[in-house]
């Protein structure tokens, strides 16, 4: 089973873990994923099995939506309520002040990636370092959040929700750090759900409970989007003796190819509307970026 698949991530599990699920659930050789959950997040997590796992790289880079929460008042090492508290502070902001704060956020910012995240260091993952109580210092990073509204508030609990868009990359761990720090009191993610990624929506995830289920009847692979979907490339079909070509990994002649005017990446087709694989036109030819293994037959 080839393609993509659109899991709605369960509080507990990392993402490597669900992905593993998926793959065994699907009876795929290989599985992959497009972009880490922490932990306690739930939400869109896209799942790739099989050969789909050789096109991750070639995804476009996508705006994702989340609705965080946090409570003001409290700090602590891991930016969210799984780590150690580092510091409580009195709350004398209301929902008027956090609404005016978030003001300052909207847009380009730049933001200190946190100590607990997957981000290397001379090949060791920063979280390694910070679980042996080791801090470095980290380069502030330029990320775009194009959308950023208040979405619940209980100014009695000190606690808020709130909406956002950004550009990959972001950490909205380190937003909500920031978000406390500017109001003086710090604040700590409490929950944390991504509601789109890849232009796929929590409304079109599937739970564990409903893979299960399609997986015992046989249903599974309808939920599986075709690999070229979540790449978003130009179409591109060839005839039957360049397919072979291409998927020989045979460069092709731009001038035998109809459609490929313009350059760039391509999403390469056979004649009966196969997806070989993706093509990109440097040169006067159509060079091969990633094809689909070949299937044994018989």
């Amino acid at each position: 089973m080839n393609g993509f698949l659109c899991l709605n991530k369960p509080e507990g599990l990392t993402s490597f873990v669900a992905a593993a699920k998926c793959r065994r659930l699907a009876g795929a050789k290989k599985s992959g994923h497009t972009g880490t959950l922490d932990p306690m997040a739930t939400g869109v997590l896209v799942v790739a099995l099989g050969a789909a796992t050789r096109f991750i790289e070639l995804i476009p880079s996508h705006e994702k939506s989340y609705r965080a929460a946090f409570r003001l008042g409290e700090t602590t090492d891991t930016l969210d309520i799984t780590g150690t508290v580092l510091q409580t502070r009195p709350v004398t902001c209301g929902k008027a002040d956090v609404e005016a704060a978030l003001e300052r956020f909207r847009g380009e910012i730049l933001q200190v990636p946190p100590m607990y995240s997957a981000l290397q260091k001379d090949g060791v993952r920063l979280y390694a370092l910070a679980r042996q109580g080791v801090e470095i210092e980290r380069e502030a990073r330029p990320v775009r959040i194009s959308h950023l509204s208040l979405a619940e508030a209980d100014e009695n609990a000190h606690t808020y929700t709130v909406d956002v868009t950004c550009s990959a990359g972001t950490y909205i761990r380190s937003l909500i750090a920031d978000l406390g720090e500017a109001l003086g009191c710090g604040a700590v993610m409490t929950a944390l759900c991504r509601t789109a990624a890849h232009g796929l929506t929590l409304a079109e995830s599937y739970d564990f409970y409903a893979l299960e289920a399609m997986a015992a009847n046989g249903t599974l692979g309808a939920t599986v989007l075709p690999t070229e979907r979540l790449l978003g490339l130009p179409a591109l079909t060839v005839s039957e003796k360049q397919a072979v070509r291409f998927s020989n990994g045979g460069e092709l002649d731009l001038a035998r190819l109809q459609g490929a005017e313009n350059g760039g990446l391509f999403s390469v087709f056979s004649p009966a509307g196969d997806f070989l694989g993706v093509g990109e036109i440097e040169a006067a030819v159509l060079k091969v970026r990633k094809t689909l293994p070949k299937t044994k037959e018989g």
